[in-house]
This record gives structure tokens, sequence and C-alpha cells, in this order.
């Protein structure tokens, strides 16, 4: 939603259909293609953005796009609809056959992930877990993101919460009503917020909590691109990027062994990208107030304190830079919900992480190590 692949943002000669490698969605949204049609149709369809239970029966992945740029080098490039969002693989290899049969386990993978993670699907095991209060031998990749989860609320001081679903519900509820949720309404929600209430046993997920529920949307789509990228590199595709609605990972060199390069998306959604980013390796993922909101000031939107119930006012846009795109998504939500100085603090303190932060009146913080 936020980053994009500058490689990709100029006019290609071969367009097939509209979206393509990694667009931003500032031309995503400017544009009027088919492609674009069936995204807003499908976004209405699964509701937040996030972990959207049709994604890969909605619109399947097309056909991938294969460009020889010497004797030896294709770049191969594949879209499709995901999580909720436009996933794109792009890959740098000798085969294109090879490279095309990587890719597509690629996109089974997040297939696969995605049916496992979702919470808007009420027989999935999140769904599950959500709608009893209580999961027993729950897949090994949910109880990796609930432990990293537990991990990141304790680390931030509870800035990152996946237990903040209740809070989201009444803002949709109340919303979809007419009205504002008002403090009596957030206040007996709150009662059911917080990391310290799940309970961790060996085969067994436990709310200690009556109507607690989760949402994984803050970190699990930057869990599945992980896996995902993992994939093609078990299949030789060292060199690749991944680009899931903003959430970006990297790994090896572009074509003709350049550095892949993202640009960080203005809130405002003007052209003008306030920083470019150059990666041979790693993560970069973005939060932002104008991804979903509830109203049109954007003071209840989906990024959401647990301490007070309500969404963080002081910041627009967090990207973060990471060794994984996991810890990118975590981080940027985290760093969003610090506000800007102290998010600023907790990033540089550590070492492997870096974040570029926008604020409501469009001033820019940088951590230390941030390539200015």
């Amino acid at each position: 939603m936020c980053v994009g692949c500058v490689d990709c943002l100029s006019p290609r000669k071969s367009l097939k259909g509209g979206w393509l490698n990694s667009r931003s969605e500032i031309d995503m949204e400017n544009s009027s293609t088919q492609c674009d049609q069936n995204r807003r149709s499908f976004l209405k369809l699964s509701g937040l953005l996030g972990l959207g239970a049709a994604a890969a029966a909605l619109l399947p992945a097309e056909g991938a796009e294969a460009f020889l740029f010497n004797s030896n080098e294709y770049k191969v490039v594949k879209t499709g609809l995901a999580m909720g969002t436009f996933v794109t693989m792009t890959a740098i290899h000798s085969s294109k056959d090879e490279a095309e049969e990587a890719i597509g386990l690629a996109f089974n993978e997040i297939n696969r992930l995605s049916s496992l993670l979702t919470h808007f699907d009420a027989s999935s095991p999140v769904g599950i877990l959500n709608g009893q209060g209580k999961l027993e031998q729950p897949p090994r990749e949910l109880m990796e993101l609930m432990v990293r989860s537990l991990y990141y609320y304790r680390q931030t001081g509870g800035a990152f919460d996946i237990t903040v679903k209740p809070v989201m519900d009444l803002y949709q509820s109340s919303f979809a009503a007419g009205h504002r949720p008002d403090e009596k309404e957030i206040a007996a929600v709150l009662d059911c917020i917080g990391m310290e209430h799940v309970r961790f046993q060996k085969q067994t997920i436990e709310f200690a909590g009556n109507n607690m529920a989760v949402t994984l949307d803050g970190i699990a789509k930057g869990y599945i691109v992980d896996r995902a990228s993992d994939v093609l590199t078990a299949h030789g595709l060292s060199s690749h990027m991944i680009n899931a609605g903003g959430d970006i990972r990297a790994s090896g060199s572009a074509a003709g062994g350049r550095a892949w390069t993202v640009a960080v998306q203005d809130p405002k959604k003007t052209k003008q990208y306030p920083d470019i980013i150059t990666l041979q390796g790693g993560a970069v993922a973005t939060s932002g107030n104008y991804e979903v909101y509830f109203d049109n000031e954007k003071i209840f939107h989906h990024i959401i304190d647990s301490h007070t119930g309500l969404s963080p006012q002081l910041s627009t846009s967090v990207t973060i830079i990471a060794p994984t795109v996991m810890d990118a998504d975590a981080l940027s939500t985290s760093v969003f919900v610090l506000e800007p100085e102290a998010g600023v603090q907790f990033i540089n303190s550590h070492h492997d992480c870096e974040c570029f932060i926008i604020a409501k009146d469009g001033a820019i913080t940088r951590s230390n190590g941030w390539k200015v």
C-alpha cells in the first residue's frame, strides 16, 4: 500500500492487464484498468485490508511475464490477488520456466498460509480461537506468530497488541450504525484487551477473558511474504523481490546486478516520493493512517493504541527497514503507536532496523542509520 518498486513505476511497452510488478498504490488508484476495478470489488468483498479469506478464489494470479535482458538472464514477473491486496513477485533467473514454476509454488504457499491465519473465516484456526476462546493443536505457523506477537508486545510495552480486534470491531459497527464510538463503549471493550490475557500451553492457545479476539493483520502478511521468499530461494531464485501491497522482501540483485529500488509513498498520495530506498536484501513495510480508516478526518483508523482504545494521531506514515518483513510489519505498527519521538528512540536501540516517520504536520523524522 505504501511503498513500491521504483524500477517499475515508469511506463513499459509490454503491459497486459494493468497492475504489474510492484507499481505504487498511487498509480493503482489513478488507474482505470479492469484490474483496478477488480481490486476495488475485491476489497469490498474481503472487508478490511488484511488476510481476506477469499483472496485466492476471487482472482487467481495472472500469467507470468518474462523479459530477456541478456543471453542468460530473464526477469520473470507474476501478479495475483492474495491477503486482500495485490502480490507481485519478480525474479531474476537464467531459466524462464524454472522461475515461473518456483513463483507458482510461492503463490501456493501464500494461499496455504492465508487460509490458516485469516480471521475473516470462522472455520480457520484463528477464527476458531476467536469464536471459542480456545484452540487445541494449533498449527505450527500460528503458534510461531502468536509467540512472536507476544515478544513484540513485551518489547514495545504493549504498543504492538494483536488483541485489539474487539476495538476494531467496535469502530466498524459504530460507524456502520452512523455514529462514533463514545468513551464508555471504548472503555468497556478495553477490558478485553491485552496479550497478558492470552495463555500458551504446549498444545493449546486460550483466552483468559471473555469476548477476546485477535487479529494478525499487523504481522501475518509479513510472515507470509517471508515464507514465500523462502520458497523462491529454496528453488534457486536467489535474486527476487516480493511486494504484497507495500510489504516488500528483497533478495539478491535486480536485473543487470542493480540493487532493488523502493519508493516511500507520500501519505497525501501525490506523485512526489518522500524518499527512495535501495535494497540487496532485507525487508520494508509501512503503516499509515490513510490505509484503512473509518471517518473522513482519520481520527479512527485501523492502527489502535491498546492502552487507550484510540488511534494515534501524531504520525501519518511509518516506514521500517528490517531483516524480515514480519519484523518490519510489526515494528511499523509499533512505532506508529509509540509516536515519533519514542518510536525513533526504540528503533535506534535495534541495530538491524531503521525507520522513516512522516508526522501529521509533514515533518520527517529518521532513525540514526537511515541513509539520506
